[in-house]
């Protein structure tokens, strides 16, 4: 047995979340200010709570994510991970037979022409498919 990790295993690890006080400017976050590095868990619960139908820029969750833990801003490089993260347990929970509507609905923040997507293992046309199917039915 290898000693790699699925998708739904690497999302169920105990990660605690972080607030960090920048000492310099990192990724488009200015020195000084608070910044909030989320888990896989957190991001997965935020995806999971937008209504069908709905969509949310990975920007507006990253700010919606930070204003609720009383930071000026999130990582976008961690949040980046746990989004791909999110996306790859999805996308494994499917594989084993798991429904769409069963599974964290990564669509909903994820496009086809998205820097994340182009590295899942599904058809980048696959998501646009499943917004317009789920604006259809809202």
């Amino acid at each position: 047995m290898s000693g790699k990790l699925s998708a739904c295993q690497k999302m169920q690890r105990k990660k605690a979340p972080k607030k960090v006080l920048l000492e310099f400017d990192f990724a488009g976050i200015k020195s000084g200010q608070m910044m909030f590095v989320g888990t896989p868990m957190i991001v997965d619960a935020y995806i999971r709570s937008i209504p069908s139908g709905q969509t949310r820029p990975i920007r507006a969750l990253r700010n919606e994510l930070a204003r609720r833990n009383k930071c000026d801003a999130m990582c976008p490089v961690s949040t980046s991970i746990f989004i791909r993260m999110v996306s790859e347990a999805a996308i494994e929970e499917m594989t084993e037979g798991k429904s769409v509507s069963e599974v964290a609905p990564f669509w909903r923040v994820l496009t086809s022409d998205e820097k994340i997507t182009k590295k899942l293992s599904i058809d980048p046309y696959w998501l646009d498919e499943q917004r317009s199917l789920e604006s259809m039915s809202g």
